[in-house]
């Protein structure tokens, strides 16, 4: 029959079901689901290993994710568009010192846009460097000073007033007018510090969320109305970026994960 003795032998023995496998399979699919289709090897392989207690090198990952057809979304580029007009602009006292040892030492804080089909809304972010945690942010029709105001507000609520706060931005006129200069002044102590004009790797930590989201979590051709937008970004910052998605900085913990770990050794080193 043209088969040789030893491969039609071979083909008569049964072969065991390889459950762990299995299960491992499962595992990366329901993370891969849970990113909404945007996790990669690297982000899957640090999840179920740190979060499920399930060793997996990103080299599996990669080998598994493409046995099961997952496939991360592309990154695509984006050009930021340049304020050309400003109220008062302060010196780079952030100087790319993205690293600080505590929680609000170091707050920052940039606005991009989001495309619906009426046009486009803006969100705007305050971000707290420690753990790359989002801790204020807003969503509006208008890239103004009342937007970026109001995600600077909730930042200060919901961290319960911090004092010395150092905030950074860029340049744009919704950060260097009166009326933010007002808000800034207002919380206990804060500085302002913004990055040198056009360049926005002074910033470089809060266009990288920008960027995750985009390519993460919003649909290629945007939402249908704000109300939609408005929603997606709460699902993601609340529901996925700071509790189920680990970060390179924070070696590949969570922001939760690592706000909570500051604080529980701050607490038991005070016992």
């Amino acid at each position: 029959m043209g088969v040789v003795r030893s491969s039609y032998y071979n083909s008569t023995k049964s072969r065991s079901i390889d459950i762990e496998l299995i299960r491992l399979k499962a595992l990366i699919r329901e993370v891969f689901e849970q990113s909404n289709g945007s996790a990669g090897a690297r982000t899957v392989s640090a999840i179920v290993t740190h979060q499920h207690d399930i060793k997996l090198t990103r080299y599996r990952a990669v080998k598994l994710m493409a046995q099961m057809g997952l496939i991360s979304r592309q990154i695509k580029s984006h050009k930021y568009r340049r304020c050309e007009e400003f109220h008062k602009a302060y010196g780079n006292i952030l100087d790319r010192q993205f690293a600080p040892t505590a929680p609000n030492q170091v707050w920052t804080g940039d606005v991009t846009y989001i495309r619906i089909k009426a046009g486009w809304c803006y969100l705007a972010i305050v971000m707290d460097l420690y753990a790359r945690r989002i801790v204020g942010f807003a969503l509006s029709d208008s890239p103004n000073t009342q937007l970026t105001t109001s995600a600077l507000k909730m930042a200060y609520h919901i961290r319960l007033e911090p004092k010395g706060v150092l905030f950074h931005s860029d340049q744009g006129s919704h950060y260097t007018s009166e009326e933010y200069a007002k808000c800034v002044a207002k919380c206990n102590g804060m500085s302002h510090s913004m990055s040198r004009r056009g360049n926005c790797w002074d910033n470089a930590p809060t266009e990288r969320f920008f960027r995750s989201f985009k390519t993460e979590w919003m649909p290629k051709n945007g939402y249908d109305n704000i109300d939609e937008a408005r929603q997606a970004v709460n699902d993601y910052i609340w529901g996925y970026y700071q509790s189920v998605r680990p970060h390179s900085f924070n070696e590949y913990l969570t922001p939760s994960e690592k706000k909570r770990l500051y604080f529980n050794k701050n607490l038991l080193s005070t016992v």
